[in-house]
């Protein structure tokens, strides 16, 4: 529909302009085996692959994290939230795939520097619709190790 693309053309110019204010990249891991380093002595795993690195935002889902486990010092895994968020990207970005990782690299606002080096998990692919303006994408927040000082 060539004219409803053209009519939404100035709404999707508008998020792109006042809400996708930030860097993200977003990361494929890669498959294969660690290699030795034998400069270290450490296993490395390959580097993972760059899908997209430019213009979008991360926006909270509005819905609180949960739980998928219940807490008990009697189970042998540690409870696992959630922390549903969405990615907006122009259009013109790569699709992503499930288990790519999200992370900020830049931030427009100098208060919000916390957000960057955050990673998320891609849940599914970019969300695809008949009428478009940005594409959209659900994450959960990858956690960090409870060792680490907490999670986010």
């Amino acid at each position: 529909m060539a004219g409803l693309d053209e009519a939404l053309a100035p709404v999707a110019q508008w998020i792109q302009t006042n809400l996708m204010l930030d860097t993200v990249r977003i990361e494929r891991p890669v498959a294969g085996a660690p290699v030795l380093n034998t400069s270290t002595g450490r296993l490395t795993y390959p580097d993972p692959d760059l899908v997209y690195e430019g213009k979008g935002a991360v926006l909270s889902s509005g819905t609180p994290g949960g739980i998928n486990a219940l807490p008990s010092s009697t189970l042998p895994w540690v409870e696992e939230t959630t922390s549903s968020a969405r990615l907006l990207t122009p259009i013109e970005a790569p699709m992503t795939a499930r288990d790519d990782l999200v992370s900020v690299v830049a931030v427009h606002n100098p208060a919000n520097t916390a957000l960057i080096g955050r990673k998320w998990f891609v849940q599914d692919p970019g969300r695809a619709s008949t009428v478009e303006v940005v594409r959209t994408t659900p994450l959960d927040m990858k956690q960090a190790p409870r060792d680490q000082g907490g999670g986010s």
